[in-house]
Parts: C-alpha cells; structure tokens; sequence
C-alpha cells in the first residue's frame, strides 16, 4: 500500500491515472463498484488505479455536531480498499483551510498534480468543496473541458434501500450485524488498539484486551462471542461492550474488552479486529466482584460452547 500526501507524490511519469473519490467508510458495497470501475478504467487504458479519501468525515469539520461514528478506522478504511486492487491511496488531511476549497479548484489542481487525469469515479450523489459546490454534474462539465472521463455510479441497493454508510451505522448501533455485514459485502468487524485498563479482569483472574474505540460506532452494550484477529492469528474470545455498572464509577464510560481464550500474552499497542459470532447477553449489574467472576467464567462456558 502507498499512502501519499499530494497527488505529485505519486511520480506517475507519463501514465494514465485513474481515480476512485469518496469517504469510503465501512468501503461497502457501493464503494466496491466506484473501485471496480476505477480498476477496470486502469486496466484499459494502462494507467495506475488510485483512491482519494480524507483522514477523518468531512462533518467533523464543516458541521461537529452532526459528525457520525464511524464504521472503520482510517488504517482499516485503506487496508480495506487495497485489499480490493487500489493500493495507491492519497489520504487528504481534511481541515478548515481545505474546507474552503472551492469544488472547482479542487478539480482542477487534481487534474494538474496528476498529470495525465483518465478517468473520475465517484457515486451518483457524491459532493465535494466549499458549501458542497461540486457534483457529478460539474466533474462531467470539468471532464470535458480537462480531458478525463467521469462515472457518477448510482447507489446499490438491498431489500428495496440503497446502501449507505448511515444504513449501516444504524443496523450495527440495532445490534442487526447480519444486515451490516450484508450491506458491506463482508463480515462486520470492529477494530482497536490495546491500550493499559485499570486491571480488574486480571483482579478477577481473566485478564482481558482493553482496545481504544475512540470515534467508531458500536453495536449494543453487553456480552458476546467472538473471533480476535491479531498478528495473522487467530483466537476465541469473549467480548464485554458496556459501561461495567457492577464497578459504580461515578463517571462511567463505555468500554469494549475482550478475554481471549487459552490465551496468554502481551498485547499492549497490538491492534485486534473482531468479528461476532454470537450475543451471550445483555449488560447487568451484579452484587459485587464475587458475583462477577461467577458470571464471567459462565460467560466463558457458555462462550465455549457456541463455538464448540
């Protein structure tokens, strides 16, 4: 994978460039035609496919108050559209300055610092610039007049619905991870670092994964089997999503952590990436640590036998 910072940075000498614009969070089934399109354009005319994406939603910057979680995080986000042939990835820092730019001049520098433009592919309803100045409508009218072909692809569709990001957020935030995981044409999947917790799961003799979430959707609070990701391998694991109300900290916190099965090793800074297998059940308040424990080696059993 080659991230870069400019479009110059990609020293495409006399070649053709190809390009794939878009958010791509959660790279769902809609995105994977726009990068589809975008390989196929490269394919044909020789040149080098590239996806433009932003280091973080655009609402984080032009409207905070309305900035939604997201589904991946910036390295899933392009791990996932390499993994699907686009391996040349110019990730915009999105901030106030850029904001700013008129679609426009977007354009046209896009155009320029890339040198021979082919193609632009976008999806049908795709915005871009200040004030949301730019459409499909304007990248065609560029396109004429720069010399590069545009693809404003119309949304998928499932059960009657287009798929979207926000289709998406919503069924994962319902618990409904068979709908997610459909609309993203892959299993759903939650991912994290490991970052120091305070320790209780190793007071109680299950030491657990305390992963950095920060900023991303996620599904209902409670227990569930799982399957952990790290460095090529793979493990079973329960996994605790909730605020832990048997702790009674005065400012609880939600927190996602997860018990790896005859499991044991340093994960600090590891980063995981679960996939659900099954809910073991709701959230809930115990007596004390005591009671805790109890449930939790139930939780393991029950855990165990779901996988069995």
């Amino acid at each position: 994978m080659n991230v870069f910072s400019a479009p110059s940075d990609l020293n495409a000498a006399d070649r053709r460039v190809c390009v794939a614009i878009g958010v791509f969070d959660g790279v769902h089934l809609g995105h994977q035609q726009v990068l589809r399109q975008t390989l196929e354009d490269a394919r044909q005319c020789e040149g080098i496919p590239v996806a433009v994406t932003f280091d973080q939603h655009p609402s984080a910057v032009v409207a905070p108050d309305r900035e939604p979680p997201m589904i991946y995080s910036v390295k899933k986000k392009m791990a996932t559209v390499a993994s699907y042939g686009l391996k040349n990835i110019w990730l915009i820092h999105f901030d106030k300055s850029f904001s700013r730019i008129p679609g426009r001049e977007f354009v046209t520098t896009l155009a320029k610092d890339f040198g021979r433009l082919q193609s632009l592919c976008v999806g049908s309803e795709f915005s871009f610039g200040y004030r949301r100045t730019g459409n499909v409508a304007l990248l065609k009218d560029m396109g004429a007049q720069l010399g590069f072909k545009v693809h404003g692809l119309s949304a998928v569709s499932l059960d009657g619905e287009s798929v979207s990001s926000t289709r998406i957020r919503a069924a994962v935030q319902q618990g409904d991870l068979d709908a997610a995981s459909q609309m993203l044409g892959r299993a759903y999947t939650l991912s994290g670092s490991v970052q120091k917790g305070d320790q209780i799961g190793r007071q109680l003799g299950v030491p657990t994964a305390n992963l950095d979430v920060s900023g991303l959707v996620l599904p209902p609070s409670g227990v569930y089997a799982v399957h952990v990701s790290v460095d090529g391998h793979e493990h079973r694991a329960v996994l605790n999503i909730g605020v832990r109300p048997t702790l009674n900290r005065p400012e609880p916190t939600v927190r996602v952590e997860t018990h790896l099965l005859d499991f044991d090793g340093d994960l600090y800074g590891h980063e995981l990436e679960l996939t659900f297998v099954d809910k073991i059940r709701v959230e809930r308040k115990f007596s004390g640590l005591d009671e805790l424990k109890e449930q939790i080696s139930a939780d393991i059993e029950f855990a165990r036998r779901i996988f069995g």
